[in-house]
């Protein structure tokens, strides 16, 4: 991966610095009872969130949308679920937060959220928006879901886990 085609670099500093203001918004709205972590990326901003909020209940839900590691690498038709025992049973009154590391078009979070229907309050954290194909740009998000961001960016992220 050409490092010109990343349009942010972040540190694990920087990564941990977002997580601690995202969290902070969080607080201030009430504290999820659940944090569902998108498989693979989203789990390491979830366990930051968790620790940050003081949750204990983290959960993996297994959603792929991308086909490729390479910048702008192929996807899926849609968003499928991989492993639908990933998340195990949620409570139907649970608050869940369902975190992910980048959101592209916004269809991997939106699938995950339709697939944790049924919960009592839903809320979605990104660490960062690909604001090229973020979905929030043309209006079409739902308004019933509250989004918190951790930051913005045009193009490729590269985060502190991923291979150099």
């Amino acid at each position: 991966m050409a490092t010109a085609e990343v349009a942010l670099e972040l540190s694990w500093p920087e990564l941990a610095h977002h997580a601690t203001a995202m969290a902070q918004r969080i607080r201030g709205d009430g504290a999820p009872d659940v944090i569902v972590g998108i498989l693979r990326g989203g789990m390491v901003p979830a366990v930051l969130l968790a620790h940050e909020l003081g949750v204990r209940d983290v959960r993996g839900l297994e959603v792929t949308h991308t086909l490729s590691e390479a910048p702008n690498g192929a996807k899926a038709a849609r968003p499928q679920l991989t492993n639908p025992a990933s998340l195990g049973v949620l409570a139907p009154g649970a608050d869940v937060l369902l975190v992910d590391d980048v959101a592209g078009s916004g269809e991997t979070i939106e699938e995950a959220a339709h697939l944790l229907r049924g919960v009592r309050r839903l809320r979605r954290a990104v660490i960062v928006v690909n604001t090229n194909n973020w979905y929030a740009a043309k209006s079409t998000a739902p308004q019933h879901v509250q989004d918190y961001i951790g930051c913005s960016c045009a193009g490729w992220v590269r985060f502190p886990w991923e291979v150099r």
